[in-house]
């Protein structure tokens, strides 16, 4: 976003604050989220969480708000994230040499790309800001 500013115009200043919350219930449209430090409960909408497709119960994540008026501006899940894999088609052995993928449903729901050889119910990891397949997690 550009601006111009004229000459001896003042910006209020605007302080924001990061702090850890945890997913407990999803309830409409909006997702309920508990303080770390409080423990109060907050309504977060589906639109304020980035990554929320791949969100799962007890996830915690960073929620950014205005520390003057306590509104909250957004959510945002961790960069990584594992999750297991609840259907996808049979995976096939030494098929490692191709970039190949095939579609793979996670346990929230979410469909990612992941290589030929990945199974269910196998945990990978997942970059929460598109979607992308980083690796097998070892058990």
């Amino acid at each position: 976003m550009e601006r111009r500013f004229n000459i001896g115009e003042k910006l209020e200043d605007v302080r924001v604050e990061r702090r850890p919350y945890q997913f407990l219930y999803k309830e409409g449209e909006d997702y309920i989220f508990m303080n770390q430090e409080t423990f109060d409960q907050h309504p977060i909408a589906h639109d304020q969480i980035t990554g929320v497709n791949f969100l799962k119960e007890g996830m915690v994540v960073e929620v950014v708000s205005d520390a003057s008026t306590e509104t909250i501006l957004f959510a945002e899940l961790p960069v990584k994230v594992q999750l297991t894999i609840t259907y996808t088609e049979p995976g096939l052995k030494g098929d490692t040499a191709t970039n190949t993928l095939k579609p793979a449903t996670v346990e929230t729901g979410a469909e990612v790309r992941v290589p030929l050889f990945i199974n269910e119910g196998e945990t990978i990891e997942i970059d929460t800001r598109d979607g992308s397949y980083l690796g097998r997690v070892k058990a």
